[in-house]
């Protein structure tokens, strides 16, 4: 099989082999170049070790030089450079005690995670595949390299990137690798809250993000996410619904485009209804007041995924207001973007979107409609340039206090006044109408 390196991959492997060292790409670069698919970084192994490493290139950095990673730099791309190793024994089911160099290719393959991570690549020796990864790319299966309980002992993490690899790849787990995720999940308490959210994220940008289903079954959501198993069985007895929560919000994540924010609402959006469902007497179930307990869920959990603050903002706001349903006029439109804002706005629209797309078919034409219309009025109103912000009134606090009003909470109580009679009203968004409105107010 025939691979082709980047120019400056080959370079670095040239380099080392003119010296008289093994090198080789290995790893996600070597299995996603097999799948057609643009790899995200290029990783080098090889058998020098990292003073010789640092020896034969002129700009490294010592990223993980305990480990033998040197990070080489060619021009403004970085490339890390491992030197063949053997891990030590595991106490943190996440990092080895220590390290030993080896200068064998194999021993090093036979650390990595899944078979179709443990292949390298040159173009001498070409594909070098130990393990099996290429039978298990063909029979499209995410397996563990030797026994799978050891690689999960050894780090914990792969028990997620099990499931993330799954859900990227469309592969199923072997059975072996689940049975051994099985009894291993409960060692991802062992694992970093960031490790954590970058896996948990990866797998809801995916192009299937209703395998987190598999990583519920599988035990995994139980440990990092039970939000999620509190949804799965809820029934949804109501007009609007054919599935339970936790199915409509699977339907919802796949009927989003793949982004984190938008990916991440639809995860929460719905995670408040457990605790609010109500049935009544005729058996129809109801979840008023979700959105805000959903609101706060979702704030909670990613406070404890180490998420960072403009993400928890966007994603609580947007979760806030999914239920939010308005009739499409110009007015209502206005006052949405004022209180959701004007660049979450159209995220709203898709959340909403995706929402009704994963409903039942009861009046799904007429909210798709609404939803439509609400877009063009959002479209025009930018175009018109209207009011719906403070920072768009024709007037600000200086010109109330030359009119006569004095700084303090009836000036700010005077100006969102004027906010909310020119959202209704846009053509009354100019200084003198406004100014001639306060006066009339104060009796000047």
């Amino acid at each position: 099989m025939k691979i082709t390196l980047p120019a400056k991959v080959s370079m670095i492997i040239n380099n080392l082999q003119m010296h008289g060292f093994e090198a080789y790409a290995v790893g996600g670069c070597v299995r996603d170049s097999i799948l057609a698919k643009s790899p995200e970084d290029w990783d080098i192994t090889t058998s020098a070790k990292p003073a010789e490493i640092k020896r034969l290139f002129s700009r490294t950095v010592d990223t993980g030089i305990e480990h033998g990673t040197v990070t080489v730099l060619l021009g403004k791309e970085s490339f890390e450079v491992t030197t063949y190793r053997i891990d030590g024994m595991y106490e943190d089911s996440r990092h080895p005690k220590e390290v030993i160099f080896t200068n064998r290719l194999e021993e090093d393959l036979r650390r990595r995670d899944f078979t179709i991570n443990a292949m390298a690549y040159n173009d001498e020796a070409r594909l070098i595949d130990v393990f099996g990864g290429m039978k298990d790319l063909n029979r499209h299966l995410i397996r563990c390299v030797g026994e799978p309980k050891e690689r999960f002992s050894e780090d914990a993490l792969r028990i997620l990137r099990a499931v993330r690899f799954s859900a990227q790849l469309n592969f199923p787990i072997e059975p072996a690798t689940a049975d051994a995720i099985r009894e291993l999940a409960p060692a991802l308490e062992n694992i970093s809250a960031e490790r954590i959210q970058a896996e948990l994220v990866k797998l809801l940008v995916s192009a299937h993000p209703e395998q987190i289903r598999d990583a519920c079954e599988l035990g995994i959501t139980k440990v990092i996410l039970p939000e999620w198993d509190a949804m799965e069985g809820v029934v949804q007895n109501t007009p609007h619904h054919k599935y339970n929560v936790a199915e409509h919000t699977v339907h919802a994540l796949k009927s989003v485009k793949r982004d984190k924010i938008l990916r991440l609402t639809m995860l929460f959006h719905d995670m408040g209804k457990p605790a609010m469902k109500k049935t009544d007497g005729n058996g129809r179930d109801h979840f008023k007041g979700h959105a805000l307990v959903s609101e706060e869920i979702a704030r909670s959990v990613m406070r404890r995924l180490k998420f960072d603050n403009e993400t928890v903002k966007k994603v609580t706001r947007l979760v806030c207001y999914h239920d939010y349903r308005i009739e499409a006029t110009p007015q209502n439109v206005r006052r949405a973007m004022n209180r959701i804002g004007i660049d979450l706005f159209p995220y709203y629209l898709a959340v909403r979107m995706a929402d009704v797309k994963a409903q039942s078919p009861y009046r799904r034409r007429e909210k798709i409609e609404n939803i439509i219309a609400m877009r063009e009025i959002y479209q025009e109103t930018l175009v018109n340039e209207d009011c719906v912000t403070l920072r768009d009134l024709a007037v600000g606090g200086r010109e109330l206090m030359e009119i006569g009003m004095k700084p303090g909470r009836e000036l700010g109580n005077m100006l969102n006044e004027l906010l909310e009679w020119v959202i209704d009203e846009p053509d009354c968004n100019k200084k003198e109408i406004l100014c001639e409105y306060v006066k009339e107010k104060l009796g000047l």
